[in-house]
């Protein structure tokens, strides 16, 4: 696969908004482990095989299990995540799979607030929308897997 065009030098302002909103979800303190699971799992949904290989060397790289970064796609079944990975989990399939839906089931977001604070759940949502964004320019221009670069 061939890449479409270098976005980040087509449009150093648009990569320079999006690693700056990058920033701000990483300044936030939401637990790396979750987030990596958010990101890995927002990028499986959406095909993006450029974050998927990343994040998953992030996640292994912070010390993340093969047992469940490979039980991930299908977490619902998978004992081996916390309650509040779980509503996590729900909270970005909720929010990746908005097309076509009737909005964000009320239990969802019961779920994700019973688990995190108003301000963790704002900051949890900003970290979904950012990955989504990056899978979108990723995937929209083909950007390719580094593979261990």
């Amino acid at each position: 696969m061939q890449p479409r065009i270098d976005y980040t030098t087509a449009s150093p302002e648009a990569f320079r908004a999006m690693l700056a909103l990058q920033a701000t979800v990483d300044g936030r303190g939401l637990d790396r482990a979750l987030l990596n699971l958010v990101k890995l799992r927002a990028s499986q949904i959406n095909a993006c095989a450029f974050c998927i290989d990343m994040h998953f060397r992030d996640a292994k790289a912070a010390g993340e299990t093969d047992e469940r970064l490979s039980l991930l796609d299908a977490w619902h079944e998978a004992p081996v995540y916390t309650d509040r990975e779980r509503a996590a989990l729900r909270w970005t399939e909720a929010l990746t799979r908005l097309s076509g839906s009737a909005g964000v089931a009320s239990d969802v977001f019961e779920e994700a607030r019973s688990c995190f604070g108003e301000a963790e759940l704002a900051d949890l949502t900003l970290a979904i929308v950012t990955i989504n964004g990056w899978n979108r320019f990723n995937v929209g221009f083909r950007v390719p897997p580094r593979f261990g670069a």
